[in-house]
């Protein structure tokens, strides 16, 4: 599986790119990952960088495994299966560097979802959750810095900021409780750890970033969400001082979750949504991003404006679930 691959594969990439080039980290346009990337640089002593993204995910239709599913199909096996699903993200960051070696970084984010599903009846209705979001805390940790490339340690902590009992008003009464992909926290405290690797040439940038999400204990309705692992791979070209176009591949796998909420116990037969099972799943994305630096003589005077749109190119499910259609991320950064 190419999820137990990663590390090496990681330690192939840098291996492969070392070189004796000049510095080139004050190429402005490419110096950091694409927008849709977290914790991808670390900061000079005594500086700050406040950041600000927006993140829209659509999803359409079912699948199982790799197959695709007719509503009509998974409606022979559920009473009520969604139809389509809209996710908005707003996430504020902040990093500051106490030292020229450590980089420390926090992140508020809220979050609203709305879930399109169909009764076997053929009725359709709507249900929406929205609120404050798993909050966190991290560090980044510069390793080796040689030639052109930058190496750092990513390590971080997950808040159960974000509410796991989310309702609302469906035929099955006033104050439902909706179940797993409209909830909005993880309801447990969850490490993240990760390595992150920078490459600067005069006309591109390359990295990779390999995390690892490890969710601690059950939250308090004895579940507790999937462990992640993720690799992702950029390559950055500019167009000149202000702009650079970037290309990512993401691949990441999912473990479904542990446990179950009792709750969801009668609904688990009656809808995939509530099955915790259907929740894992390999998948890999490709992105093509835009960044515009608007002051490419002093990076610390400017602001950097990103964009990133990305496109499934494999989506292995377990069990029934609704398929990611595509997402974009649009972000702004300005230091100090």
């Amino acid at each position: 599986m190419i999820i137990k691959k990663l590390p090496s594969l990681v330690a192939a990439l840098v291996i492969a790119q070392l070189s004796y080039a000049k510095d080139y980290t004050n190429h402005l346009a490419l110096t950091h990952a694409p927008i849709g990337v977290m914790g991808d640089h670390t900061h000079n002593k005594g500086e700050w960088m406040f950041s600000y993204r927006y993140m829209d995910m659509s999803m359409d239709g079912l699948r199982r495994g790799t197959n695709d599913l007719q509503t009509a199909q998974a409606l022979q096996d559920f009473m009520l299966v969604p139809v389509k699903m809209d996710m908005q993200m707003q996430m504020l960051g902040v990093m500051y560097a106490p030292t020229e070696r450590i980089t420390l970084m926090g992140m508020l984010n809220h979050q609203k979802n709305d879930m399109l599903l169909e009764t076997r009846m053929g009725n359709r209705f709507t249900t929406s959750s929205e609120g404050m979001g798993d909050s966190k805390l991290g560090t980044l940790i510069s390793l080796k810095k040689w030639n052109n490339n930058y190496l750092h340690a990513n390590l971080g902590i997950s808040l159960p900021t974000g509410s796991i009992n989310v309702r609302d008003v469906t035929p099955m009464g006033p104050n439902t409780l909706l179940p797993y992909p409209m909830r909005i926290g993880s309801g447990t405290y969850d490490l993240s750890l990760g390595l992150t690797w920078n490459q600067y040439h005069e006309t591109y940038s390359l990295g990779a970033q390999l995390m690892s999400t490890l969710r601690t204990g059950e939250n308090d309705q004895d579940y507790r969400l999937g462990h992640e692992n993720k690799l992702n791979f950029w390559a950055a070209k500019s167009l000149n001082n202000s702009w650079s176009l970037s290309a990512r591949l993401e691949a990441k796998n999912r473990q479904s979750i542990k446990g179950s909420d009792p709750r969801l116990m009668m609904a688990a037969n009656m809808t995939p949504t509530a099955n915790a099972d259907f929740t894992g799943g390999d998948f890999a994305h490709l992105s093509i991003g835009l960044t515009h630096v608007s002051n490419v003589k002093n990076w610390t005077n400017g602001h950097r404006l990103a964009i990133e749109f990305s496109q499934p190119v494999l989506q292995n499910l377990a069990g029934t679930q609704m398929k990611l259609e595509n997402s974009f991320t649009i972000g702004w950064q300005k230091a100090f």
